[in-house]
């Protein structure tokens, strides 16, 4: 794509808003912040802008996009929900819940946005600059992170500046992201399964759905993914990552856990995702993390083993996509 477009900053307020839902009814491109990641926002019904999307991220067009909805209401014109995955719905929405469903039959999102699947992704986000865009826009809004296509996802403006500037029309700059990883993604077409840990935590879906998830690992499906992220290289810093790492060797720089690992004196440069060991706190510093540390010019960064519980779940799923570039 050729990089000449003027993208233009604003910060959330009423005017902000309602420019975004006049340039994506333009068929235009909208970055904007959600409680997960901040999103790249195309008209989901417009196939033209969904292909602009694909192009300004540089993304593969067998990789399908989640379809972001005002409420459940609105999921319903897209999808078909079995009684499971109205009882998720119901209790996770407004969340970090992504659920892949059978479209409806008047689904009127693009054949792009879905791969040209039978199935449609489906989310209502909880954050008040994405609902508001949402609610003043008043259609479907496909938006994957806002970044290049097997980047880093961003959880600030300045993040989604660094790699879509020129490539986009409009950004929101609604500060930073609280949960920073993206929606944990459930397929609800016969029994409930994992497609992708994220900012909802396995064990509150097991809780609601009152059953143990299966997990999908990337590839189970095809050369196509059923759903965004599900590729096996993706989220990944252009510094090579060494995982599990408990010394840090000379010319690397460490993103450390809790107590940092021996030889961090000597690291090129040092963030740790939470000096308290908290999970929740290293999910939200995560992406803007390894962003930083990709830019310090080491040979590679060292990463210190992260719990694999809760959220930490998610936290290493990026992490191994990130490696496996």
């Amino acid at each position: 794509m050729t990089v000449s477009l003027t993208t233009r900053l604003a910060k959330a307020d009423g005017l902000s808003v309602a420019e975004a839902a006049r340039v994506l009814a333009a068929g235009g491109l909208v970055a904007f912040p959600t409680e997960t990641v901040y999103g790249l926002g195309a008209d989901a019904t417009n196939g033209r802008a969904v292909a602009r999307l694909y192009e300004a991220k540089g993304r593969p067009a067998f990789n399908p996009l989640i379809a972001h909805v005002v409420d459940f209401k609105a999921a319903q014109a897209l999808a078909r929900f079995n009684t499971r995955a109205a009882r998720l719905a119901k209790a996770f929405w407004p969340g970090p819940l992504t659920l892949v469903l059978p479209k409806a039959a008047r689904c009127r999102v693009s054949d792009l946005a879905t791969a040209g699947l039978d199935t449609i992704a489906v989310r209502v986000p909880d954050h008040t600059v994405a609902r508001d865009v949402l609610a003043a826009f008043g259609k479907p809004v496909v938006a994957p992170s806002a970044n290049r296509s097997g980047h880093v996802s961003p959880t600030r403006a300045e993040h989604v500046q660094a790699d879509l500037a020129g490539r986009i029309d409009f950004i929101i700059d609604g500060g930073a992201t609280p949960v920073g990883v993206e929606s944990t993604i459930i397929a609800c077409l016969e029994e409930p399964v994992l497609l992708r840990p994220g900012g909802l935590t396995r064990a509150a879906i097991e809780g609601v759905l009152k059953q143990k998830l299966a997990y999908a690992p990337s590839g189970v499906f095809g050369e196509a993914p059923l759903a965004p992220g599900m590729l096996s290289a993706h989220y990944a810093p252009r510094t090579k990552l060494r995982l599990n790492a408990l010394r840090v060797a000379p010319g690397e720089a460490l993103l450390a856990f809790a107590e940092p690992a021996e030889g961090a004196e000597g690291a090129e440069k040092v963030l740790n995702l939470s000096p308290r060991g908290n999970l929740i706190e290293a999910a939200a510093n995560l992406f803007s993390h390894l962003r930083a540390l990709d830019a310090a010019g080491a040979s590679a960064i060292a990463v210190m083993p992260v719990p694999g519980e809760g959220l930490g779940e998610a936290i290493n799923d990026r992490l191994a996509r990130a490696a496996a570039r």
